[in-house]
């Protein structure tokens, strides 16, 4: 969006007499990202802006085509006309991302390489100097509002405690960044979930995270694509919240129709050191904390698996997946998916609400305190 505002394709546009502002011709757009090779070929650069439709990224200037037309039709982004939708999460998300981007542009920044316990962390600061810098610079009034500030980014999985041993304090504890926001992904990866190979069915576990050259006989807990598609995945390199014990969980196959997975022959050991209740996840005083995680699933899904029940637990998370990357670990327990609390259900009602929802996955987590 802001490449083509640099770049004048987005502007105010007149058509019957009316003008649209920061708008963009269709046609034109779907030239830019051949030029600019962000597409292949026009049949790709449309899947694209579809996905972005789909989104709710974009729109057609008076909503009166719900596909993308390469065609001269007139096309706006939706944060150029207060149509995005900002929930709480989003709010905290990009507020996260704008200070981190003001704290990397400054010459003496408080983010510095810093080393705790023999272990160097990147992009660290001390509670207490970032509630200065917050007040100093005006993005808060008071300390008491930094705090609550630096307690939001921490419960989305913003920032961390260096050993994530603490909640947010004003002190000289050792926090740091734990999104890389200036990771930048080409447009091209929204399409990359319809290269994903058929899964070789095995009698094994499937709670064994895939290599990426698995060896023969060994298996993986599936990986879920959010659209609604119907695919078989192998060979992955993420895995997802999909349970394969039992025929309670459909997995994605290549038509159109559910198709169930082998009974597997031996079931995951629970993380879990001992049972816990709902009543001492919530009792007062209990030692947990609740964190928001805002996981963007991948081309081959989330990266984790969910299991257990009233309350479900996290049973295990791909290193090198989406979950990870925003925070989450086993033991930690479910409490709600996309703004809905779920302490109350099963890891089969859990999976099903998490693969029918959005490609963006919010979710509340209460973690132990050690």
């Amino acid at each position: 969006r802001l490449r083509l505002h640099d770049g004048k394709l987005i502007k105010d546009r007149r058509y019957h007499l009316r003008t649209y502002p920061n708008c963009f011709v269709a046609k034109e757009l779907t030239d830019w990202l051949i030029d600019h090779k962000e597409a292949p070929d026009r049949e790709t650069g449309i899947r694209l802006m579809q996905k972005l439709m789909d989104h709710y990224i974009i729109h057609h200037v008076c909503d009166e085509h719900s596909d993308y037309k390469d065609a001269k039709l007139l096309y706006r982004f939706r944060k150029d006309d207060g149509t995005f939708p900002l929930s709480k999460d989003v709010k905290v998300f990009v507020r996260g991302q704008s200070l981190y981007e003001k704290l990397v542009s400054v010459e003496e920044s408080i983010l510095k390489v810093r080393e705790e316990n023999s272990v160097k962390y990147q992009r660290t600061f001390l509670g207490c100097e970032m509630i200065d810098w917050l007040v100093q610079e005006g993005e808060v009034e008071n300390r008491k509002e930094a705090v609550e500030l630096g307690r939001a980014l921490l419960e989305h999985g913003i920032i961390q405690h260096v050993s994530n041993r603490h909640h947010f304090f004003d002190s000289d504890i050792l926090y740091h960044f734990w999104i890389n926001f200036r990771r930048r992904r080409r447009l091209t990866e929204l399409l990359n979930e319809n290269s994903s190979r058929a899964l070789s069915e095995s009698p094994d576990s499937p709670f064994c995270l895939r290599k990426l050259n698995p060896d023969p006989g060994n298996t993986s807990f599936l990986s879920v694509q959010t659209n609604k598609e119907i695919k078989i995945v192998s060979a992955v390199r993420r895995s997802s919240i999909t349970s394969l014990a039992g025929n309670s969980n459909p997995y994605f196959s290549a038509t159109p129709t559910l198709v169930f997975p082998p009974v597997a022959e031996c079931n995951p050991k629970s993380v879990l050191k001992r049972p816990v209740t709902n009543e001492e996840l919530l009792s007062p005083g209990a030692p947990y904390i609740k964190k928001t995680l805002t996981i963007v699933g991948d081309a081959v899904g989330w990266g984790f698996v969910v299991r257990g029940g009233r309350p479900c637990h996290i049973q295990a998370v791909d290193p090198g997946g989406p979950a990870a990357a925003a925070g989450m670990k086993v033991c930690q327990f479910v409490f709600s998916v996309n703004g809905m609390y779920v302490l109350h259900l099963d890891y089969q009602t859990i999976s099903s609400l998490i693969m029918t929802g959005p490609r963006t996955l919010v979710m509340e987590v209460m973690e132990g305190i050690e």
